[in-house]
């Protein structure tokens, strides 16, 4: 169900902190007619942490139903608690979504056997299959190869986003779960690498302004045209890097406000890119051919 560029969809807010429904549906539209693959939404790049209930509901409810069959969605579910997940899980399946990405439990920060019972407890109840979000940089836990290896024989846990950018760990995860276990990076700068291996996509954050281009690497990719898709990343690498200028999805929010996408809403913590960097990263969206 989930292979190639799947966006991890950022959520717009308006200037008054709403969700901005309108430029929403903008992005979803973008997605569609550039060819991406999949969603994720309400993730990290989603700032899921900064939204209530209600508003997770409602983002969810207007993708889902904006994309309307013509692409699968994953819904970002993981919280710090279990019992929380299980219920965030329940309400994205009522929605729609076709699985949920299931962050490590962040601030707790449990053992390996810990984090083996969490996922476990909650793809018990699912009714949509899980994807494992691996993120220590965010999160302060690592799930490792060898507990992801003995999670991959649960029938409801179909593969994790790895976003540690080790690509060791990209290969050590496909030698011990197999090739039936979705292997997606979560890191865009390591995703070709990932591929090369046996990795079967990409959850990607600079896909929100770059989906044509980053949904052609994948195809490339997955076709084995290694030359091209080498070619199409070198292209990508500037990008990659002013994304990567203050913590995602700062720099990736003003690039789509940049090509009009968006207004330049975004919640605290988090604050609008630092003029500093203004200049090089409009610069970068020109030269990568990233225009409206």
């Amino acid at each position: 169900m989930f292979s190639g560029s799947i966006t991890a969809l950022v959520t717009p807010f308006t200037d008054q902190g709403s969700v901005d429904y309108e430029a929403l549906d903008r992005l979803v539209d973008f997605q569609l007619e550039n060819g991406t693959d999949g969603l994720a939404v309400i993730g990290t790049t989603g700032e899921s942490a900064t939204m209530n209930r209600e508003e997770i509901i409602a983002v969810m409810s207007r993708v889902i139903g904006r994309v309307a069959g013509r692409i699968p969605i994953m819904a970002g579910t993981g919280t710090a608690g279990t019992a929380h997940t299980m219920e965030q899980t329940l309400t994205a399946a009522e929605v729609g979504a076709q699985a949920a990405l299931v962050v490590t439990p962040y601030y707790n920060r449990p053992p390996q056997s810990g984090l083996e019972a969490h996922f476990t407890a909650i793809a018990d109840v699912s009714p949509i299959p899980l994807v494992l979000y691996n993120v220590p940089t965010r999160t302060g836990v690592d799930l490792l190869p060898e507990t992801v290896e003995r999670l991959s024989a649960h029938a409801n846990i179909i593969g994790i986003k790895e976003a540690l950018g080790d690509r060791s760990r990209v290969e050590e995860l496909l030698q011990r779960c197999g090739p039936d276990f979705l292997v997606l990076s979560g890191d865009d700068p390591s995703c070709l690498h990932s591929m090369k291996l046996g990795g079967q996509g990409v959850i990607s954050v600079a896909s929100n302004v770059a989906p044509a281009q980053i949904r052609q690497l994948c195809a490339a990719a997955l076709d084995h045209n290694w030359e091209q898709a080498d070619a199409l990343n070198e292209r990508l690498k500037p990008l990659y890097d002013v994304l990567a200028l203050e913590s995602n999805p700062i720099p990736v929010k003003w690039a789509a406000y940049e090509l009009k996408l968006v207004g330049p809403g975004i919640r605290l913590p988090l604050v609008e890119l630092d003029k500093i960097h203004r200049d090089r990263l409009r610069r970068v969206l020109e030269e990568t051919g990233l225009t409206l």
